[in-house]
């Protein structure tokens, strides 16, 4: 049997593994909460390390911590912030809604760790975890502040990245297919004609977009529920605690932090993470639409629209030799499926602000970061995997703009509506182009059906036959 030692909270003794850092509360809720065997992800326990560094540092500058132990905890939590100590992180999350279990879980880590450094044994309290490494805190406001803190990191350093970089292909693309006329689609029906470059344009402009309104969510995850403690009056921390630890958060990441202005709202509700999880779903909605229009326009090769050829990335059948899928769309798509998912559930957790705290947090905090995570990599690999290596299929996509019954829309201003649309409806009795059925009738000069037919006029504002 593997070796173990006794800890002790103010509920009794508990057997914890030898060399775990964690202690008696952390074991509790280990054997509480055997869930899902899901865990808080590395961007949590790296913002949760630094609220601990942070806090430690100015306790210590406030004369309210040691020196010899305050900088211990700094040490200790430096490695909670590298992920060296994440294998003592042991607990679901699925657990206490307040995640106060994950809090004690931090603070056990960093004074036993602390312990260490200081050449005392683990489970000694030289350090101890609720005296000094959680002094003037309280889970209630850690949680939510660790939550904020490490979702705006990531929004700003990976998400936003990646959206930056899919905006330029997109950008790209627009500018590389801008020459090429094609068919517009409403109701999945032929329309007018389009640039293929005025498509990718508007899958630029969605995507620019979103992350304008990811950006604003990003201001309001800036500001931190810390010094609130326990239900938002700030019992037990000194005035000036959360303003300095803030402060030093705001310096080591460069973001715009800020003290909550109601520490009763700011704990209570959880409105700034469902607003977060919003733009993420409605950045999850523009990113399926656009890999979705991308895998319908490249469906084919031959029997498809097969107006965009996607780069083989992959065979794409077990039975069908050949056969190549638009996987990396499809990926994507599966990933903004889940994301909405992942939204509903931060909003029904948003609801559970009851009184003076929400309990719903540990899951909303997985949710919301696993959102980021995801979209980011998806993002990502499409852009570097389907994106960058499509390419236009130019014969194709102008060859289908003479056989499409909308051209007649430029001969409506000129012959009016119903005759254009008695063309429309003989061309597709006989199966005949627009043009062929306008020059039999006779209904305009020869040079005048040319020029009101050019296709690449109509991807452009005016009125054919009277002004451009």
């Amino acid at each position: 049997m593997s070796a173990t030692r006794t800890e002790q909270d103010s509920m009794g003794a508990m057997t914890v593994p030898a060399d775990a850092l964690y202690g008696a509360q952390t074991a509790r809720a280990r054997d509480n909460f055997m869930i899902s065997g899901i865990g808080f992800p590395r961007p949590f326990l790296r913002a949760l390390g630094m609220v601990k560094e942070h806090a430690a540092k100015v306790n210590r500058e406030l004369g309210l911590l040691d020196e010899r132990i305050a900088l211990a905890i700094m040490d200790a939590a430096e490695e909670v912030i590298t992920g060296d100590l994440d294998d003592h992180f042991p607990l679901d999350i699925f657990q206490t809604g307040s995640g106060t279990s994950t809090n004690m879980n931090a603070n056990e880590v960093i004074a036993n760790r602390a312990c260490q450094l200081l050449g005392e044994d683990l489970g000694s309290r030289t350090v101890h975890p609720n005296d000094h490494v959680n002094y003037g805190q309280s889970s209630n406001d850690v949680i939510p502040t660790a939550m904020h803190l490490a979702a705006a990191v990531e929004i700003r350093e990976s998400l936003l990245s990646a959206l930056n970089d899919l905006s330029k292909t997109l950008g790209a693309k627009a500018r590389e297919f801008d020459d090429i006329v094609t068919i517009a689609r409403t109701h999945l029906q032929d329309a007018t004609p389009i640039r293929l470059g005025q498509i990718f344009g508007g899958y630029f402009r969605q995507v620019t977009m979103v992350a304008a309104e990811l950006d604003r969510a990003l201001d309001g995850l800036c500001e931190l529920p810390l010094g609130g403690t326990a239900v938002g009056t700030g019992l037990n921390t000194h005035p000036e605690f959360a303003q300095r630890v803030i402060a030093g958060l705001a310096e080591v990441t460069g973001l715009p932090l800020r003290e909550a202005k109601d520490h009763f709202a700011a704990q209570a509700g959880k409105e700034q993470v469902v607003a977060a999880s919003g733009a993420l779903k409605t950045t999850a909605v523009a990113l399926f639409k656009i890999a979705n229009d991308i895998r319908f326009l490249a469906s084919g090769p031959r029997c498809g629209l097969g107006e965009l050829q996607l780069p083989a990335v992959q065979p794409g059948s077990s039975i069908m030799p050949g056969k190549v899928n638009p996987v990396m769309a499809e990926s994507l798509m599966q990933v903004c499926a889940q994301v909405v998912g992942n939204d509903a559930a931060i909003t029904l957790g948003g609801l559970s602000g009851n009184f003076e705290l929400n309990v719903m947090m540990p899951m909303m905090a997985h949710n919301l970061l696993q959102s980021i995570d995801l979209l980011t990599n998806a993002v990502d690999q499409f852009d570097e995997r389907c994106l960058q290596g499509l390419t236009a299929n130019r014969e194709r996509c102008e060859g289908l703009i003479e056989e499409s019954l909308a051209m007649c829309t430029a001969l409506a201003p000129v012959i009016g509506y119903d005759r254009a649309a008695a063309i429309a409806k003989q061309a597709h009795e006989t199966g005949k182009t627009v043009r062929e059925v306008a020059l039999a009738e006779d209904v305009l000069p020869d040079y005048e059906l040319d020029r009101l037919l050019d296709p690449r006029p109509m991807t452009e504002a005016g009125i054919p036959g009277k002004t451009r």
